[in-house]
């Protein structure tokens, strides 16, 4: 098969194109340019998509033997997932650009080109097991579940993920670094990018706040209706945010009041405590289906956050929403996050789908 070799410049990516390679497949590398200003984005160990990652996952290419090319998505980058983060922070809502960056970038704008220049597939270095049966995909939790990145693969389509390689979904972190020792590849060592990549220093209202201005609000007792401060938008808040409220008085118990909900229309931010954060009933749409829409009512094991968040449930179709019943309350539950439905087979979690989450209760 011909394979475009997504790499990123770092250990994960380069070592999937070196087993793409050794595989026996035709594999040509490419590093996507995000950003007009590659200097502006983080760097290092906090880094990704930077010109430090072009240099790295050039040199990775030149050792594999492979031809590189940089492509600039730079335009479209800032379209779906910059301003798409900015504008759903703006209307309440708790957004993921990493699955944004998936599904539009990675695994739409790219395989789209890459299918037009007569590629086969994609190959990426993401955590997850992928396999075909009968022209059904099936996405599975990765081997190391440390590193599992199925929750923000899960947004994909059967028509993606039939056109994707996932090399490193049965391997251990440390068997791919220990690899990319053996091969000689320069970024075996280099640490795991992390965090929000367009905002160099990490401060996520701040940089929220030079795109939309000051929104003054107030922060409400939910239980009471009485007003405790003021704040300068609701995008600088995530329902579950304990720390940096502003709130000056204790609650009458002592303890931390959290965020409950976030009205972007009244720019009311209700706080609350603990025991109010808990959800058991969660309703969304948009919802993706690799192997085809639930027949009914199902038991499965859900996901609401990249790394945590998970309780069993079960779920159903009606209409255009997926509504899911948790058989335990999950606390940090807002809307725009991605819930991921799993089910608990003898081959690890098989995604059932994804939706995006619309209401909680």
């Amino acid at each position: 098969m011909r394979v475009l070799a997504a790499m990123s410049g770092g250990v994960d990516s380069a070592v999937a194109a070196a087993r793409a390679v050794e595989a026996g497949h035709e594999v040509v590398g490419v590093h996507l340019a995000l950003s007009a200003k590659p200097g502006t984005l983080r760097t290092g160990s906090r880094g990704c998509c930077t010109i430090e990652d072009s240099r790295d996952a050039r040199r990775a290419a030149d050792i594999l033997g492979i031809p590189f090319y940089v492509w600039d998505f730079a335009e479209r980058f800032t379209e779906e997932v910059v301003e798409t983060f900015v504008g759903e922070y703006a209307a309440g809502r708790t957004p993921n650009p990493c699955v944004t960056c998936n599904e539009k970038i990675k695994f739409e704008a790219l395989l789209d080109k890459a299918m037009a220049l007569g590629f086969d597939a994609v190959a990426t270095g993401h955590y997850a097991r992928l396999s075909i049966v009968d022209g059904v995909p099936e996405l599975r939790r990765a081997v190391d579940s440390g590193k599992d990145q199925s929750y923000v693969l899960a947004s994909l389509t059967p028509e993606q993920l039939r056109h994707s390689m996932f090399p490193l979904g049965d391997s251990w972190k440390t068997e791919v670094r220990a690899e990319a020792d053996r091969r000689d590849l320069a970024v075996a060592n280099k640490p795991d990018s992390h965090d929000i990549c367009f905002i160099p220093d990490g401060d996520t209202k701040g940089f929220l706040e030079k795109r939309l201005g000051a929104r003054p609000g107030d922060l409400v007792d939910a239980e009471t209706g009485a007003v405790l401060g003021r704040h300068t938008g609701v995008h600088g808040f995530t329902v579950g945010q304990r720390k940096g409220l502003g709130i000056e008085a204790p609650a009458p118990d002592g303890r931390p009041r959290y965020v409950l909900s976030l009205e972007p229309v009244s720019g009311t931010v209700k706080v609350g405590s603990q025991r109010d954060l808990g959800v058991d009933r969660i309703v969304a749409d948009r919802a993706v289906w690799p192997a085809g829409p639930l027949g009914g009512p199902t038991e499965c094991v859900v996901q609401v956050r990249a790394h945590g968040g998970i309780a069993s449930a079960v779920a159903e179709v009606d209409g255009g929403e997926v509504i899911v019943q948790l058989r335990e309350p999950l606390t940090g539950v807002a809307p725009g996050q991605v819930v991921v439905l799993y089910r608990p087979d003898g081959d690890g979690d098989l995604v059932l789908g994804s939706a995006k989450i619309s209401a909680t209760g």
